[in-house]
């Protein structure tokens, strides 16, 4: 099976994109239309990330897109994209039989998660505070509550939890790279960049194999629906 690099474990399973597509053949005349649009999408966006194996940069951006893609819904105006893509994440560990995300994030990538919380660079209040020049040390109390209910929910094992806090941490990371926030190719995020490449990387084949293990789930209407 082909995964993308980046310093990962070689050892660590990556379900590749070809292997999902061949999956979802199988089932996807029986499904509805939104579920199959949303499964095709993700699984060609994430197909794409595959073929950055030397750019970090763009496999992360693709990536992005095929999360989008597997998550994206009409939603209502009382509820945010956070609650949004939560409801997802924790759909899916309900629906994970296999415990695959759990094992993924407790087993596979204890070490990047973890230096994921301790990164103040990827904590959205630091970077609120710098813009309002907020010298009160208020996002330092912010930060060090957030690492420690952050490895309250690691030692619990608390699947839906860490992955909330993993994907809040990314979101900075996506924000700084699609906003122009940040220089292509920069040595000052590499470490970060390469982590979150490996972690989306194993976590987001595992997210798009559990809809195909439930091809009758409802996750709702897809945005920009095929229109004939």
């Amino acid at each position: 099976m082909i995964g993308v690099g980046f310093d990962k474990d070689p050892a660590v399973p990556v379900i590749s994109a070809a292997t999902l597509k061949d999956r979802h053949r199988q089932i996807r005349d029986s499904q509805s239309e939104n579920a199959r649009t949303r499964l095709h999408r993700a699984i060609s966006w994430l197909a794409r990330s595959e073929a950055e194996s030397a750019d970090a940069d763009a496999c992360f951006i693709f990536q992005w897109v095929a999360l989008n893609a597997a998550y994206a819904r009409e939603f209502s105006r009382d509820e945010n994209e956070r609650e949004r893509f939560r409801a997802f994440t924790t759909a899916l560990v309900q629906l994970d039989a296999r415990r695959s995300l759990h094992q993924a994030l407790f087993e596979q990538f204890t070490g990047p998660i973890r230096t994921l919380i301790d990164n103040k660079f990827v904590f959205e209040p630091f970077w609120v505070a710098l813009r309002e020049h907020d010298s009160s040390e208020q996002w330092e109390r912010q930060f060090a509550a957030s690492r420690k209910s952050a490895l309250a929910a690691v030692l619990g094992g608390q699947t839906h939890v860490v992955l909330g806090i993993v994907f809040d941490r990314l979101y900075v990371l996506r924000n700084q790279l699609v906003h122009g926030g940040a220089t292509w190719n920069s040595s000052v995020n590499r470490e970060q960049l390469k982590d979150a490449v490996a972690i989306l990387g194993t976590l987001l084949p595992l997210m798009v194999s559990v809809m195909l293990d439930h091809p009758d789930h409802d996750f709702g209407e897809v945005l920009y629906p095929v229109v004939y």
